[in-house]
C-alpha cells in the first residue's frame, strides 16, 4: 500500500456525490461549499443541480460531474442523449452514464454497446464514466459491460450508483482493471467511505473514487501527515 500521499494528490481523484433525492438546495449549497474547500476533482450532481453547481463552483477549480440515465440506466437512449446534451449545455464537464442494466443480462451487448455509444459521440471531448451496477452483474456479466464500454469509446468503467445495496469491491474492481486497456480508467464508487479502503484500491489502479465521504476521507489524510510531523517527519503534507 501506498505510504506517502498528500491531501492534494487524493483530492484530485475524488468525485463527491451529491445525488440523493431528497437534497434540498441548501443541502446542496453545503456540499458544493466542502467541494470548494477540499478542491477535490469534481462534484458529481443530479441533472438539475448541474447549472446551479457550475455556477457556485466557477473559478474554485472545481469541475462538475453529471449523472446521466441515474440510478437505473433504463431511460431510452434518445433520454441519455438529451440529457447529457442538457448537461453539457449546463457546464458539465463529465458524465457518469448507467448503461442498461437489464439488456445487458440479456445478452443484448449490442444494444449496451450502442446505447453507450450514443453518449459518448454527444459528449465530445468530455470524459464519460459508464457505471456498470457490479451488485447485479456476475463476472461475465461485468467482462461484458467493460469491453463494450471500452469498444464505444468510454473513457472510465465505474463500478456503481451507489443505490443498489451494494458498492465497489476489490474482487470487482481488480477484474475490471484486468479486461479493459491502459487506454480506459477505473473508477470505484459506493462504499468508499475511508481513507484506507481508497489506498487499497488505489493500489489496484483505480484512478478516480466516487464518495460522499469526502471530507472524513481527507481530513484523515491530514491528521495522519500531522502525526507524521509531529512524529520527525520532514513534510507535513504527507504521511
Amino acid at each position: 500500500m501506498s505510504s506517502t500521499v498528500t491531501v492534494a494528490e487524493i483530492a484530485a481523484t475524488i468525485d463527491h456525490a451529491i445525488l440523493k433525492p431528497e437534497l434540498t438546495r441548501d443541502d446542496v449549497d453545503e456540499q458544493l461549499a466542502l467541494v470548494a474547500r477540499y478542491g477535490v476533482f469534481s462534484a458529481c450532481v443530479r441533472p438539475s443541480d448541474v447549472s446551479h453547481a457550475y455556477e457556485v463552483l466557477e473559478g474554485s477549480g472545481v469541475a462538475v460531474c453529471a449523472v446521466i440515465g441515474f440510478p437505473h440506466g433504463t431511460t431510452s437512449t434518445q433520454a441519455k442523449v438529451a440529457e447529457a446534451v442538457q448537461a453539457l449545455d449546463d457546464g458539465a464537464r463529465e458524465l457518469d452514464m448507467v448503461l442498461n442494466i437489464g439488456r445487458l443480462r440479456s445478452g443484448m451487448l449490442d444494444d449496451v454497446e450502442a446505447d453507450i455509444r450514443a453518449v459518448v459521440t454527444v459528449a465530445g471531448e468530455h470524459v464519460v464514466k459508464v457505471i456498470l451496477e457490479t451488485a447485479y452483474l456476475n463476472d461475465d456479466e461485468i467482462v461484458a459491460a467493460c469491453r463494450a464500454s471500452e469498444r464505444a469509446g468510454a473513457a472510465f468503467v465505474k463500478t456503481s450508483t451507489g443505490f443498489a445495496g451494494g458498492g465497489a469491491t476489490v474482487e470487482h474492481l481488480r477484474l475490471m482493471r484486468s479486461t479493459v486497456s491502459d487506454a480506459v480508467q477505473v473508477k470505484a464508487s459506493g462504499g468508499v467511505r475511508g481513507l484506507d479502503t481508497l489506498l487499497e484500491m488505489r493500489d489496484l489502479g483505480v484512478t478516480r473514487f466516487g464518495t460522499s465521504a469526502t471530507g472524513t476521507i481527507l481530513d484523515d489524510v491530514a491528521a495522519r501527515a500531522s502525526g507524521l510531523a509531529a512524529s520527525g517527519g520532514t513534510d507535513e503534507t504527507s504521511y
